[in-house]
C-alpha cells in the first residue's frame, strides 16, 4: 500500500509523517509511533495493517531527518528526550498533523507505538492528550514525568524477558497506572525479548532484541479486541 507523505512540524523543524487510508469509511484515526530507527519497513507494515482494519493511519516522525544507524538513532533519541517538555511537544505536533489532515476530520483518535515509540503512546496518554487508547509493544515503561490522571485505555504489550524493561521498571509502571486512576491492560509474554512484533529483529545481532511469531500475533489480537471495544 503507498504511503502518502504528510509535512508538519515542530517549531521550526520540519518533520514527515506517511498516511494510510482505509478502502471504506474509517472507524477512526490512529498515530503510529515507531521505533528508535523512526519510519521502516515494520511500520509501514503496521500502517497498512491498520488501514485494513478501518482506521486512517499516520507514521509520526520523530526527528525530522534520516537515520543513519543504530548508533546516530540513539544520539537523536537522547536529544529528542532531553527534557519532557521537548520530548512531548514533538509527540503532540505528530498527533496535531493527523488529527487536522482532511482525511481524519472529525474522528476519534488512538495511539500505538513499537519500542521507544510505545514510551511515547504513553507519553502522550500521561500528557492528557485527546485520545481513546494508547498502546504500547515491546515499548519503554519509564517516564520522567509520572502521570497524576490517565484517562484513555491503555494496552502493553511486553516481552517478559526484555532486558531493556526489566521487572521492577514493569512494577513501577503498573503502580503509577493505578496512582493515575488508569485503565490499564498489562499483556506479558514470557521468554520473550525486546522488538518481537518485527520479523527483522533477528537479522539485527542484538542479543536483546528477537522476533517472537506468537507474541506476534497474540499482541495485534489483543489490540484489535481493545480497539472494538473502545471505537465499536
Amino acid at each position: 500500500m503507498p504511503l502518502e507523505r504528510i509535512d508538519y512540524t515542530d517549531g521550526d523543524v520540519a518533520l514527515a509523517g506517511w498516511l494510510a487510508r482505509p478502502a471504506g469509511t474509517p472507524r477512526g484515526a490512529v498515530l503510529i509511533m515507531p521505533t528508535i530507527m523512526n519510519r521502516n519497513p515494520a511500520m509501514d507494515r503496521r500502517a497498512a495493517m491498520l488501514a485494513d482494519a478501518g482506521f486512517v493511519a499516520m507514521i509520526a516522525d520523530f526527528y525530522g531527518e534520516t537515520v543513519r544507524d543504530f548508533d546516530h538513532a540513539r544520539e537523536l533519541a537522547a536529544t529528542l528526550r532531553a527534557t519532557p517538555e521537548h520530548y512531548r511537544a514533538r509527540l503532540r505536533a505528530g498527533l496535531a498533523a493527523l488529527v487536522e489532515h482532511e482525511a481524519a476530520q472529525g474522528l476519534q483518535t488512538a495511539t500505538i507505538g513499537y519500542c521507544m515509540g510505545g514510551q511515547a503512546a504513553l507519553e502522550l496518554a500521561r500528557d492528557g492528550a485527546d485520545i481513546l487508547l494508547a498502546a504500547s509493544f515491546h515499548g519503554l515503561l519509564d517516564t520522567a514525568r509520572p502521570a497524576t490522571r490517565v484517562k484513555p485505555r491503555i494496552l502493553v504489550c511486553h516481552g517478559d524477558a526484555d532486558p531493556m524493561v526489566p521487572r521492577e521498571q514493569v512494577l513501577a509502571f503498573w503502580q503509577e497506572m493505578d496512582a493515575a486512576q488508569a485503565d490499564w491492560h498489562f499483556h506479558s509474554y514470557a521468554n520473550v525479548k525486546h522488538g518481537f512484533t518485527d520479523p527483522e529483529s533477528d537479522a539485527r545481532g542484538m542479543p536483546a532484541i528477537a522476533y517472537n511469531a506468537s507474541a506476534d500475533r497474540q499482541s495485534w489480537a489483543a489490540l484489535m479486541g481493545l480497539v472494538d471495544e473502545v471505537f465499536g
